[in-house]
Parts: C-alpha cells; sequence; structure tokens
C-alpha cells in the first residue's frame, strides 16, 4: 500500500509532467484551448476522458499520442516510488524458479499454499512440483531420478539437491522469496535436520543467478531472516547449521521434474495434508505438467 507521503510526492511528480508535456504540446491554431492550469486543475480530480477532449481537441492520433506520453510519465513516476511497481501485466513476464531446503514433501505444500494465497490460483492454474537440481551431471537420457535399487540417475550421486520448482510472475519472486525464508526454523536451520547431506542443502535457482532482476528483492528478504547468499558452482555441500543459501543459475543449472509418486505427497512434520491435496497429482498429470521418465515410479 502506497503511503500518503508517497501518494503526495506521486502526485507532484504527476503534475510536473503534465505541466512540462501540456507547454510543449502545439495545438492548431484554427481551435481553441484551455490555459494547462485548468488541465492541471483536471488532473487533481482524476482526468477523465470527457476533459482532455474538451481542452485539447486535436487531431485523433495527436490526442491519442498526447495520452500516451502522460501515461508513460505516470508509470515513470511510479517506478521511481516504488520500483516493484513498475511491472504491468505486460512486461510482467512468468519466469520459471525454483527453491530447496530439505525435504521436498514438505516444501511443495508450502508453496501451493502461497500460490493460492499469493496469487488466487486455483488448482488447475498451481506450479509447484518437486524436482531435483543444483548438479553438474544428468544421467540417462537427460533424467535425475531419486535413489533408486537400480542405482539408475541417481540424484544424490549426481550432486543434485531437492526443489521446489514453480512459474511465477516476475514481480511476485520477492514475496515467495519471504515465503521460503519463512520455511527455516527459529534458529535458521531446515526443519527436518534428521535429513543429512547434500541432498538436502538450502538452495534457490533464478534464470542468471545473482543478475536477475528481482535478485535484490530475493537478498533483501534473505538479509531480513540472517542468511548469507552464496554463488553456486554445482554439487555443492550441505548447508545444516550455517544458514547458507547456494543461489544458481537455472539455466545452467536447471530444474529436473521428480517422479509422479513424490508429488503433493504428506510429509513427516505436519498432519497429513488430506486426500483433495493428494489428488492435485491427477490435476496436474491430465493437464500435462507432470510427465514419467526412465526413472521408476508409480501408475496414477
Amino acid at each position: 500500500m502506497i503511503s500518503k507521503a508517497n501518494s503526495v510526492r506521486t502526485f507532484l511528480i504527476i503534475s510536473s509532467c503534465i505541466n512540462a508535456l501540456v507547454s510543449s504540446y502545439t495545438v492548431p491554431s484554427s481551435r481553441p484551448v484551455r490555459t494547462k492550469n485548468t488541465i492541471l486543475q483536471a488532473s487533481n480530480n482524476n482526468i477523465n476522458d470527457n476533459i482532455v477532449n474538451d481542452n485539447i481537441e486535436s487531431s485523433s492520433g495527436s490526442r491519442k499520442a498526447f495520452l500516451r506520453t502522460i501515461g508513460a510519465s505516470i508509470v515513470s513516476s511510479t517506478a521511481i516510488l516504488n520500483p516493484k511497481a513498475a511491472f504491468s501485466e505486460e512486461n510482467d513476464k512468468l519466469t520459471d524458479v525454483y527453491f530447496g531446503v530439505g525435504c521436498f514433501w514438505h516444501i511443495q505444500h508450502e508453496f501451493v499454499e502461497a500460490e493460492r494465497n499469493l496469487l488466487k490460483r486455483t488448482d488447475i492454474q498451481l506450479t509447484s512440483k518437486t524436482g531435483y537440481a543444483g548438479g553438474n551431471k544428468v544421467g540417462k537420457d537427460n533424467t535425475v531420478c531419486y535413489h533408486n535399487f537400480s542405482g539408475l540417475s541417481d540424484y544424490g550421486k549426481l550432486g543434485h539437491g531437492e526443489v521446489v520448482g514453480m512459474t511465477l510472475p516476475e514481480s511476485s519472486i520477492g514475496d515467495f522469496a519471504d515465503v521460503y525464508f519463512s520455511l527455516f526454523g527459529k534458529n535458521g536451520q531446515r526443519v527436518d535436520p534428521l535429513d543429512v547431506g547434500p541432498e538436502y542443502r538450502s538452495l534457490l535457482g533464478l534464470p542468471g543467478g545473482k543478475n536477475h532482476p528481482m535478485y535484490k528483492y530475493v537478498d533483501e528478504a534473505a538479509t531480513k531472516s540472517g542468511f548469507t547468499l552464496l554463488d553456486g558452482k554445482g554439487n555443492d555441500p550441505d548447508t545444516l547449521r550455517t544458514k547458507n543459501v547456494y543461489v544458481m543459475d537455472s539455466i545452467k543449472f536447471p530444474y529436473y521434474q521428480a517422479e509422479i509418486y513424490h508429488q503433493y505427497h504428506n510429509d513427516f512434520q505436519s498432519p497429513a495434508y488430506g486426500k483433495a491435496y493428494n489428488k492435485l497429482v491427477n490435476v496436474a498429470y491430465e493437464k500435462g505438467d507432470l510427465k514419467y521418465s526412465v526413472c521408476p515410479d508409480r501408475e496414477i
């Protein structure tokens, strides 16, 4: 929510922009025109089409160009006061990211709830899926699998950690980073400390890693919670008792979907999530968001 002070600053900037634009705007001499003060007064009452049309009676093309310029100025002014607000529906592109800390069953449930609460997504719109990331190698057919008796593409041996991948509007990455850091225990440790090893390390992935434009908001969330963000090199060690989180370039270290039987699973840290949650696996599979691989798995 924008504060009263910010609202005043926003109005002053917008008024200044309109003042400058109107001063430079040339109206055909054959048309009557009111003063720019009238236009500024109109802006104070939320400029509407009727007032603009009355004050600026130029050709349709010129009027549209004038209004587009005012709109761009308002957006620029808002961006100065609130950088996160600079994203419009057009440029707030969807971005694939992932987060990991300990066992991915609990983390998936928490991010499903975050998608519902923060993005108002329905069951069919949910994107959070368990998976693996952060390793330097992959196995057969470019796959990464959970531990299995055949030793096929074992994620631990390949250097990967358990993560939850999701697709987010770029402007919401900072909010989801806040959710991520809230999932650690009181002492900044994962809630399942008995799961030990690099497979359970803390890591997150963004396209470009620390060079991603929204990384600064991830860094803010980490700093606020007392965590240190490190450059992930791949096959990184466990982070237990360190309060470190590896930041991965998800282009170099992509997400690999986990098996079907690992999706929307109950965990050992909480009461059962319920059949409605467990059945989300069917929704995701029927939608085409979940696929089988060569990894040992169960049938839906």
